[in-house]
């Protein structure tokens, strides 16, 4: 595809125009991104950090961008840093099969999967084996939840505190054994992931007896929302409501600073929703993820 998506700007398949300008996606596409902070967290941070930071900060494949228009309106958006699926961003199923279909008639190297609102995931994994013959296979379901009315329960032993530079080693292991626990194959790697935590000030711990048992993480605020992620705790130390106490105290410290916060949840994983919930988290909608491979495969 190049760095334009193969489509050098131009109106391809559906409507969509692809690009590798993170300028020229952001100058047509910001707004439409920022109008719902909440749904679109992901891929406000991800072009926010890309724009800071620099277009190979998750690997040597430069990422690319699009958009669709409506009625000269944004009304749908694409964000895709290799090695991570693309990303489709709002739209309808339409939308999603237009996309399907421009991204199958590029020049350059095909995707391998799809993340998407359940809805356009299915749609775009549909359309893609439709036009390809690939397979196509489920790998994850999630769902956004927005903190709603907070709920803040009685807090196990311990305090809360900011992670330093004296917690690396901890962080790191615990931040392999969250991608091991979620699956993740890809991503900045521990010590890049640790040098961007602390250097934000986003790493909040829970310690217990001067030791560290339970982390949350929140991203920078952009567009008014915050998005807690990769809430740790060793399975060693889990069931003692080390957890919920650390996300409770992070959420309340992003809402003070008048943010609104925001996580996901593997829909697999009854205990971590149920906890969310209980510290008042809302259900706003759910994503999935599919893989594109050769042979069987589940698709829509």
């Amino acid at each position: 595809m190049g760095s334009d998506g193969g489509l050098n700007g131009r109106e391809g398949e559906g409507g969509w125009r692809l690009t590798g300008s993170l300028e020229e996606f952001l100058v047509v596409a910001g707004a439409y991104l920022r109008s719902r902070p909440a749904l679109h967290t992901v891929a406000l941070t991800v072009s926010d950090a890309l724009g800071r930071q620099g277009l190979d900060l998750y690997g040597d494949e430069p990422p690319r961008f699009g958009w669709r228009a409506g009625a000269g309106e944004v009304s749908a958006a694409l964000l895709w840093t290799p090695p991570f699926v693309p990303m489709v961003v709002g739209g309808d199923e339409a939308a999603a099969r237009g996309l399907a279909r421009a991204l199958a008639g590029g020049d350059g190297p095909a995707p391998g999967g799809v993340g998407a609102p359940a809805e356009q995931a299915r749609a775009f994994a549909g359309e893609w084996a439709r036009r390809t013959g690939q397979a196509t296979r489920r790998t994850f379901r999630k769902r956004l939840y927005r903190l709603g009315t907070p709920h803040r329960p009685a807090p196990p032993p311990g305090r809360a505190r900011s992670a330093g530079e004296g917690d690396r080693a901890t962080l790191e292991r615990w931040h392999d054994g969250f991608a091991a626990d979620v699956g993740a194959t890809a991503g900045l790697g521990a010590g890049a992931w640790v040098d961007a935590g602390l250097a934000r000030g986003g790493i909040r711990l829970w310690e217990n007896g001067g030791r560290p048992v339970a982390m949350a993480v929140a991203t920078l605020p952009v567009a008014g929302s915050v998005r807690v992620t990769t809430v740790y705790t060793p399975p060693a130390l889990r069931g003692r409501g080390y957890a919920g106490a650390v996300t409770a105290d992070l959420s309340a410290r992003v809402t003070a600073g008048g943010d609104e916060a925001v996580l996901f949840t593997d829909l697999t994983n009854p205990t971590s929703n149920g906890l969310y919930r209980r510290l008042g988290y809302e259900p706003l909608a759910e994503f999935e993820e599919y893989a594109f491979e050769a042979g069987p495969g589940d698709t829509p």
